[in-house]
């Protein structure tokens, strides 16, 4: 059993990051070893919680991978660790528009058995925290709301205030953070800046939100009640065992000292990504070399298919293109027919250019930023075979951008979406795969397999 806690919110920018990354950052200063969570399909929070422990942030989704998926994914990114902290999306009880609960940070609450600490964010507020507090923990019975943590306390009397109106809720308080400005991250577009584009910077912000959280949180407290939580029945999800045990098998078999070698794009440009995609490619017997489209002017030695995740390439596009040599390496490889698996940034990339900007021409078609937020989940079937999947393979994805692709199908496009509109969206055209939508591979896991037996191939 895994002592854990789930940190929520009654709505966005109450400062559940915040306390999250800062508890995570003190629990592991003091010398835990703490899994990082997080709650829906974001990338970014992750990276800081991973900066704070030092281990993969790893994300719980019931809507990409399905509510039974959810406590296995979680006992198998906190194998060996003395203490869980799992970061919420949104408000405690928001989730994945008209479905009621699924996907929301309750849901993935109660799946995991986990006691919710709710932040509240108490800057304009005094005895009403009481009534606020109240009804999000009576609104679900399943839902144990075993502390609260009040953000933005103005002084010593607004806390005291505060705590005596809580006094009546039943609910203990478990600490006060005041407004701190120096522990804020910069945002931009898409929210938070990546750890990966301000290392240095973000490394200060965590060793300040840790010292924030030691200062104002009971963490003896919050140790206790992540402790209360009862034990978890079922086993943990595990990469060799998800794939298809058979074809994995033979592949692996086939693959021997020969394992192909999979290219995976990082670095500041393109920084999202599932710690689970990794290592599924691994277990279906490939060889994943990571390397970063700013600065590497080659691919890794003996690259047999290329992953090009998520991030900013938007933002990098001066600098992408100046890569001339990595941009005709790509070029080449997608031209002899490689496996190049592209989301979102990925596909930006692979395009004739981005803002202006030549990228590497693989797809005949032109991005371009945009005023609009495209954001929101997907169902998806595939409509063409790829590297990826065969026609008719059905999946949820997520997308999630403010750039347009021109056009934004190719003749062979990559997926259907059915909501909220129908359309087909992305390109499949010899071995790649591009489309911006956003999908995790621990739901499917044949698509890694498949991806990894083509690059064999």
């Amino acid at each position: 059993m895994v002592a854990r806690l789930v940190v929520a919110a009654p709505s966005s920018g109450s400062g559940k990051t915040t306390v999250a990354t800062g508890l995570m950052a003190a629990f592991a200063a003091a010398g835990l070893a703490v899994s990082p969570h997080k709650v829906g399909p974001d990338y970014i929070d992750p990276g800081y919680h991973a900066l704070a422990t030092g281990r993969p942030g790893r994300n719980l989704d019931a809507y990409l991978c399905g509510p039974g998926m959810v406590a296995p994914l979680f006992a198998h990114g906190s194998r060996g660790c003395d203490l869980a902290v799992v970061e919420g999306v949104m408000g405690l009880y928001d989730g994945a528009s008209g479905q009621g609960e699924l996907a929301s940070t309750a849901q993935v609450s109660k799946l995991l058995r986990a006691p919710v600490v709710l932040v509240v964010d108490a800057s304009s507020q005094s005895r009403s925290v009481a009534a606020l507090v109240h009804g999000f923990a009576s609104w679900d019975p399943e839902v144990r709301i075993g502390g609260v943590i009040l953000n933005k306390v103005g002084s010593a009397r607004h806390e005291q205030l505060l705590r005596e109106a809580l006094d009546e809720s039943g609910v203990p308080v478990l600490g006060a953070l005041g407004r701190a400005p120096q522990v804020r991250a910069p945002s931009r577009h898409l929210g938070l800046v990546p750890v990966a584009e301000r290392r240095a910077e973000a490394v200060e912000s965590v060793a300040a939100l840790a010292a924030q959280v030691r200062e104002g949180c009971d963490l003896d407290g919050l140790l206790a009640l992540a402790r209360s939580a009862p034990e978890l029945s079922g086993e943990a999800w595990d990469p060799g065992a998800a794939r298809d045990a058979g074809a994995a098998r033979d592949a692996g078999a086939a693959f021997g000292a020969g394992r192909p070698v999979v290219a995976v794009a990082g670095g500041a440009a393109f920084s999202f990504s599932y710690a689970e995609h990794t290592e599924l490619l691994a277990a279906a017997g490939a060889d994943v070399v990571t390397f970063d489209p700013l600065h590497d002017e080659e691919l890794p030695p003996g690259t047999a298919g290329l992953v090009i995740g998520g991030g900013f390439p938007e933002v990098y596009a001066p600098e992408l293109s100046a890569n001339e040599p990595l941009r005709k390496a790509v070029a080449e490889l997608a031209l002899r027919g490689a496996p190049v698996a592209a989301e979102c940034a990925g596909l930006l990339y692979l395009a004739r250019e981005l803002d202006g900007k030549p990228m590497c021409g693989v797809l005949d078609a032109h991005a371009r930023m945009s005023e609009r937020l495209t954001l929101g989940y997907r169902e998806a079937v595939a409509v063409s075979d790829s590297a990826l999947a065969e026609t008719g393979t059905r999946v949820r994805g997520h997308e999630f951008h403010r750039t347009v692709v021109e056009p934004g199908a190719g003749a062979a496009p990559a997926w259907g979406l059915h909501a909220p509109e129908r359309r087909v969206e992305g390109f499949v055209q010899q071995g790649v795969h591009a489309s911006y939508l956003h999908t995790h591979w621990a739901a499917e896991p044949g698509i890694a397999r498949r991806f990894a037996e083509r690059c064999r191939a």
